[in-house]
Order: C-alpha cells, then sequence, then structure tokens
C-alpha cells in the first residue's frame, strides 16, 4: 500500500523540480493582476490585450520569414504565414479599437459554431454507444453553442469577465502551488 502512494508522491516531487517555486509564484501574482484588470477595467484591458496580440503577431511574422534563411523547409507555408501575421499585425496596430471588436465577435462566433458540432458529436456517439453522461454533455454543449451564436454581443461583452475571473482563479492557484512547490523543493532528495 505504502508503495502505491510512493509513486505519485515522487512524480509530483520530479514535476514540482521542474519550475522553481519563485517563478510559478510570479506568474500566480501576474495572473491575479491581469485578472483585477480585467474584472476592474475591462474595455481598456481588452483593447491593450488586443494591440500587444497584434504586436506579437507582427513580430513573428517577421520572425518567420526571418527563419527561412535558416530552415527551408515549408517553405511556402512559412512565407503565407509570415506575410499573413504581419499583415494581421499592421492591421491590429493601425485599428485597435476595431480589430477588438472584430476579433471578439469572430471569436464569440467561432466558438458557438465550435461547441454546436461538438454537441452534435457529443450525441452522435450518445445514440450509437447508449451513453446517456455524453448525451448530457452533448445537449449542454448544443445549447452553449446556440446562446452564443443567438446573443453575440452579449457574450463578446462577458469575455473579458470570464478571462479576469479565469485569471484570478490560476493565479490564486499558481500561487499555492509556488508554495507546496517549495517546501517539495527545500526538501532534501530522497
Amino acid at each position: 500500500m505504502t508503495e502505491t502512494a510512493a509513486v505519485p508522491e515522487m512524480k509530483f516531487a520530479a514535476d514540482v523540480r521542474f519550475f522553481p517555486w519563485w517563478l510559478v509564484l510570479l506568474w500566480g501574482i501576474l495572473a491575479i493582476i491581469i485578472g483585477a484588470m480585467f474584472l476592474t477595467s475591462p474595455a481598456i484591458t481588452t483593447v491593450v490585450f488586443i494591440t500587444l496580440l497584434g504586436a506579437f503577431w507582427l513580430i513573428g511574422g517577421f520572425i518567420t520569414l526571418v527563419s527561412l534563411a535558416f530552415d527551408r523547409s515549408s517553405m511556402g507555408w512559412k512565407i503565407f504565414l509570415g506575410i499573413l501575421n504581419i499583415i494581421v499585425g499592421i492591421i491590429i496596430l493601425a485599428y485597435p479599437l476595431f480589430s477588438t471588436i472584430f476579433l471578439l465577435a469572430f471569436f464569440i462566433i467561432f466558438l458557438g459554431f465550435w461547441a454546436c458540432f461538438m454537441g452534435c458529436l457529443d450525441l452522435f456517439h450518445a445514440f450509437s454507444a447508449k451513453d446517456a453522461g455524453m448525451g448530457v454533455l452533448g445537449v449542454i454543449s448544443l445549447i452553449f453553442g446556440l446562446l452564443l451564436l443567438t446573443f453575440p454581443l452579449i457574450s463578446a461583452v462577458l469575455v473579458p469577465f470570464v478571462a479576469g475571473a479565469f485569471a484570478l482563479v490560476l493565479g490564486i492557484c499558481a500561487i499555492l502551488f509556488s508554495f507546496t512547490a517549495r517546501k517539495a523543493q527545500a526538501a532534501p532528495a530522497a
């Protein structure tokens, strides 16, 4: 009995030593700050987030094109994606407010269609495998997708609040985990 309990502890100890505890703590604090920003001023934080995303795409596009000097595999795709990233990055940086509205709307519509698609697949699986649990998940996913597609503006307005709540929860969990990791890293290896 103690052997089976020792194996997960050893795996946990190995996983905990992968990242320094202070890095996990820092990540948790940063997640809480970002979550609080999304919850207190969602519009400004979302525009800033989308603008940073545009800068990331712009820089990523240039890096993709420069990488062709070192690795010519999948050259056509790299050129296409590099140019596409540069164009999208420039558009987002030139029109941050319009880009924020467009990307949120696109995200909600994509998520709505994806939820409907997954709900239909789950329902098909539930009927073919006679799995009631999968059927319930399929119905929930289908209802969620239809709600997103029926009320896209309300859904888009709620995205920053949901992101903020998730960031707060993840930040708190990361901080708590960092203290556990600190204890595990301080303990001598057996």
